[in-house]
């Protein structure tokens, strides 16, 4: 297992986290959001070739109590999901940032990442009461 130093990484005020690499960005939810949401118990991931709009639904994750929805922290196409953790989604809790990210992204227009925040400014929105 890599340890993905989460500083490198775009935040969502909607708890998405993004890793960019080139013109493709991986995403996951973040620590913090998994730990308020606690037991999951189905994921609805994006389909492969679905349009995603920066900020527009992506996905749902349901636990034992609510459910939450997943948004696309960019805009672009999908063109990978991660089968592993739709089987077993675990690995959101156990490892958010590396084994258990969502899906990944053909990003459409890069200058959106710039819209996210960065670790030390999502840091100060969760620790102000989540929102």
């Amino acid at each position: 297992m890599n340890m993905t130093d989460t500083k490198t990484l775009k935040y969502a005020k909607s708890h998405e986290w993004l890793r960019l690499d080139g013109n493709r960005g991986t995403v996951g939810i973040t620590d913090f959001a998994q730990k308020e949401i606690r037991d999951i118990v189905y994921l609805e991931l994006p389909k492969v070739g679905k349009e995603l709009t920066q900020g527009g639904q992506a996905g749902m994750i349901e636990s034992v109590k609510a459910a939450f929805e997943i948004y696309a922290p960019v805009s672009g196409r999908v063109v990978a999901v991660n089968e592993k953790v739709a089987q077993d989604v675990t690995l959101v809790h156990k490892d958010p940032y590396d084994q258990g990210w969502l899906f990944q992204i053909e990003i459409k227009n890069p200058a959106e990442a710039n819209n996210l925040l960065t670790e030390d400014q999502y840091n100060k929105i969760t620790t102000n009461g989540g929102h």
